[in-house]
């Protein structure tokens, strides 16, 4: 047994050590958008149904030497591939999705690798139980969890910081060819094994020459269905929870493992032994997690970040538990095991589907987390009157009546800041429906005691309404939350990049009528509509901020060449004067369109000469560079603000020792760097410091903590330069601030290493 241990816990460890490595790699080639690991989770999961879709065929219509000979010929091409480092030649200009790119990308890399790496699971099972007959084979599935969980969790923390990426494809290289040594090593046992006069002489053979297996039940239609559901509906959430932590935060390998880590612990204690996993505790406690991401989803940035990763995290797995669980409780015999795991890929590849490709089609805002989370919940009605647990439900029931003391607790402390008992008020006026449901319900506890002959029939009844009061409520707080600001919005956009809002305020008023652009729920701008009153410094971009006051004190004497990474509203192109020309770089179309379309005017209304350069800024300037090369004459910056944070989440490859060394080369000698760094979560002064003083570079922090009017927010912005005469103006240090942690190390991040651990406020 050791050795097919050994084997599928490489397997598994390679398997899952390649998607973050992979990711990272490309993660910079398209904009650094969350979607970009929404669209690998996809191929990853896909590729995962192929190989288990390979196992079965396999497994079911070949005999075993011709199983073990086929798998070890898809080895050796695989490593004749090797090593998986993506070409460059894969980076391209994007002007629209880039889904199928990313899609084809990771096939010619990866695909074969991946594929028959993703079969090793259920086949060396099926294996397993040829050369160990009687042995159950399903804590092998675990085990193999088990690797594929440490290699997520040692991917951030070990190999991230140590190696960079040439480095770790390498080491993924040698694994793969000693994975295929012992894989072969399993393979010559299946051979022996099934080659033996012993084997012959008790195991009857059918028409192909396979072992007849013995007779088992067959697998109901319903059980094959929850065997698509259930995964499914952990897949929905595990992307969607990804999601939602990426947009907030910053598009890195950690956000990405988290997520995926819990989900394969949940795998791994459901599929070690029934024992862990009990039916009514997990319903209760699930039904208290819907209330808790409803009132996280609420709450928005106001919930501090360790409290958004704890919460949505651990709801996350006790979802992700309650599914995997029953999905344990329904394993079929070894006779049905591989198709049993085929079934549960598809249900994960069709989650993962759902959430890269439906919902950005169907939905103009993001939706999946919560449609994940009122799946769960009829998941749990499903499960409790299928089963007849009227415990579990009792259960689902008192958690559902208790978050009418919880929920409105966590919002006179945290969000609205209203008193515990208006709170209650509100909350109980919001869900008077419950108190209907749960008279219901003792009804039918009162009659289900009482008429011991009928015990089934009333227990499905006092199921029913349990179910109804769980499925109520939790759609009620999902359909509450997810409408929590949409009717104020007058156009909503979504696409691979994420999802833009405009709003609308006081449009009855002359004076005071404004328009908003929000990114997740982010502002990105903010215009007045009043023709005088168009271009005036809004939000972030304030004449007392660091860029107005870096545009300021730019040579007056000649037209001034400005550069903008991050298009937003426009607002930076009020600082524009006749003459000047402007630069704008920005990857999402949409947000080109929604600032060239009338709802905001920055573009137009500028007398400057405006460029918008659409694609991701950075390969955007690596060609200008290109093209440019050997020419005297070629345009430099006299300014270049970097502000392409779309909420809270960073692009990392914007800010490395490789893309600082891109923006200084079309930088005027005297040019400035402007980095706004304002951000709930990360403190990324130490980053620029470090960048600054990689490159000889002098920094000032201008930080606008009392702006006089309210709609210029309070910012953070860094300016770099060579320009000491700058640097040292008077007009500038009036503004500067010394930071709360100027003992901070600085930091230089490159492509290979950036961890955000160390910036975490």
């Amino acid at each position: 047994m050791l050795s097919f241990a050994l084997t599928i816990f490489t397997g598994a460890f390679l398997l899952f050590q390649v998607q973050p490595l992979i990711g990272k790699y490309i993660l910079p080639w398209f904009g650094g958008s969350p979607n970009v690991w929404t669209t690998c989770m996809l191929f990853f999961q896909t590729l995962l149904l192929g190989g288990y879709a390979y196992a079965h065929f396999s497994t079911t219509r070949l005999k075993p030497k011709t199983q073990a000979l086929l798998h070890l010929i898809l080895l050796v091409v695989a490593l004749a591939l090797m090593p998986i480092t993506p070409s460059e030649s894969w980076k391209a200009h994007l002007d629209g999705n880039p889904t199928v790119r990313v899609l084809l990308l990771l096939s010619a890399t990866v695909g074969l690798p991946y594929l028959v790496l993703s079969a090793t699971g259920p086949l060396l099972q099926s294996w397993f139980g040829q050369v160990r007959p009687g042995v159950s084979p399903y804590r092998l599935y675990a085990l193999s969890n088990v690797g594929s969980l440490l290699a997520l969790l040692s991917f951030p923390v070990y190999f991230e910081p140590h190696f960079t990426r040439q480095t770790m494809a390498l080491q993924w290289t040698v694994g793969l060819a000693i994975f295929a040594s012992a894989c072969a090593w399993c393979a010559l046992q299946v051979y022996r094994k099934s080659a033996g006069p012993a084997a012959a002489a008790a195991t009857p053979v059918g028409e192909a020459g396979l072992a007849v297996p013995l007779p088992e039940p067959a697998v109901a239609l319903s059980d094959k269905l929850l065997w698509i559901f259930l995964p499914m509906v952990a897949s929905i959430l595990l992307v969607a929870t990804t999601n939602k932590l990426t947009q907030e935060v910053a598009v890195i390998p950690f956000l990405w493992v988290l997520p995926l880590a819990l989900y394969l612990m949940s795998f791994i204690v459901c599929f070690d032994h029934e024992r862990w996993y009990e039916r009514v505790p997990y319903f209760g406690m699930t039904m208290l997690a819907v209330g808790v991401v409803a009132e996280l989803l609420i709450a928005g940035v106001n919930a501090p970040i360790i409290q958004q990763v704890a919460g949505y995290g651990g709801a996350l797995f006790l979802a992700c538990m309650l599914c995997h669980g029953e999905l344990f409780r329904l394993r079929p015999g070894p006779r049905h095991l591989t198709a049993y795991y085929l079934y549960i890929s598809a249900g994960g590849a069709l989650g993962s589907f759902f959430v890269a490709i439906v919902a950005p089609a169907v939905f103009k805002d993001y939706r999946e987390i919560q449609i994940g989370w009122w799946l769960v919940v009829i998941a749990m009605v499903i499960l409790a009157v299928r089963g007849r647990s009227t415990g579990a439900m009792l259960a689902a029931a008192l958690a559902t009546l208790s978050l009418a003391v919880i929920v409105p607790w966590l919002r006179s402390t945290q969000i609205h800041g209203l008193s515990f008992a208006d709170e209650l008020a509100t909350y109980l006026g919001d869900f008077w429906i419950t108190g209907v449901f749960l008279a219901l319900v003792l009804v039918g506890l009162f009659f289900d005691l009482g008429a011991r002959r009928f015990r089934w029939r009333w227990t499905m009844i006092m199921g029913g309404y349990l179910g109804v009061i769980a499925l109520g409520v939790g759609t009620v707080l999902l359909w509450q939350m997810s409408n929590w600001d949409r009717a104020q919005a007058i156009r909503s956009s979504r696409n691979f990049y994420g999802v833009l809002k405009i709003y609308d305020y006081n449009p009855e008023k002359e004076v005071d009528h404004y328009k908003l652009l929000v990114n997740g729920i982010t502002t990105h701008g903010l215009q007045f509509m009043a023709p005088n009153q168009q271009l005036w410094h809004t939000t972030y971009y304030g004449a007392s901020s660091g860029v107005g006051r870096a545009i300021d004190l730019l040579p007056a004497d000649r037209p001034r060449r400005l550069g903008f990474v991050g298009l937003g509203a426009g607002t930076l192109a009020s600082f524009g004067r006749a003459g000047d020309q402007l630069k704008f770089y920005d990857i999402n179309p949409a947000v080109v369109a929604l600032s060239n379309d009338g709802e905001f005017t920055y573009l137009k209304r500028t007398p400057a000469k405006v460029e918008i350069a659409l694609g991701d800024a950075r390969l955007m300037m690596e060609r200008e560079i290109a093209a440019a090369a050997g020419s005297k004459d070629a345009p430099k910056f006299d300014l270049l603000a970097l502000d392409a944070f779309s909420s809270d989440a960073i692009p990392v490859h914007l800010l490395t020792r490789e893309a600082f060394k891109i923006y200084l080369g079309l930088m005027d000698n005297n040019g400035v760097i402007a980095v706004h760094i304002s951000n709930r979560y990360l403190n990324l002064r130490p980053v620029v410091e470090g960048l600054a003083r990689e490159f000889g570079l002098g920094v000032v922090t201008i930080s606008d903590d009392s702006p006089k009017d309210w709609w210029v927010y309070r910012s953070t912005w860094l300016l770099v330069s060579h320009n000491q005469t700058l640097l040292t103006n008077p007009k500038l240090l009036e503004g500067a601030t010394e930071p709360d942690d100027d003992d901070a190390p600085p930091l230089v991040w490159t492509d290979d290493h950036a961890s955000v651990f160390e910036i975490l406020k």
